[in-house]
């Protein structure tokens, strides 16, 4: 809830919730989840907190891929390296709370997650539209600006975890091609 330090550096609570691919660790700031709905308007509930969590494991499936060695972290805008990454791990997101309510823990006989309600799900896709460039860049009282955007518009954010959701499928989750 403070710094940390990382393989990736320093790291301020500013930060957020992130994944270093040095020490292929997520570091998540417990704070950011207050700050998500304090700041963005999104509801803090367990299915939104999973879903970041899940967001940031989908960068370590990028990083055992392959996937991070596509990305140019100067490359910026809508169709940027950096933002089909980030769309990436919003649809792995998704395809993980799939199939987390139909996969069973071996150990208590329980799914892994309950599966969502409509209002827990639409939490979840509010959450992802609240982190969209284009709103947090509105929030700050600037202009949009799309050649800015490192993490996608709201719209896109929202598609990307909708389709892991709905699909399940990890192909599906191709914003390379």
């Amino acid at each position: 809830s403070e710094g940390v330090s990382t393989g990736c550096g320093n790291a301020s609570s500013q930060v957020g919730p992130f994944y270093c691919p040095a020490d292929a660790t997520v570091y998540l700031d417990t704070t950011f989840f207050d700050e998500l709905e304090a700041n963005f308007g999104a509801e803090n509930t367990t299915l939104v907190q999973a879903y970041v969590v899940a967001h940031e494991f989908g960068h370590h499936i990028q990083n055992l891929t392959g996937v991070f060695e596509r990305i140019n972290p100067r490359d910026t805008g809508p169709d940027s390296s950096q933002v089909r990454s980030e769309l990436q791990a919003d649809c792995f997101a998704g395809l993980w709370l799939h199939h987390a309510a139909s996969t069973v823990d071996p150990a208590s006989g329980i799914p892994i997650l309950k599966a969502p309600t409509r209002e827990q799900l639409a939490s979840a896709i509010d959450a992802a539209a609240a982190i969209g460039d284009d709103h947090i860049q509105e929030s700050a009282g600037m202009d949009v600006s799309p050649e800015k955007f490192s993490h996608g518009s709201s719209a896109q954010r929202m598609d990307a975890l909708t389709t892991g959701y709905e699909t399940g499928d990890f192909y599906a989750c191709n914003t390379w091609r």
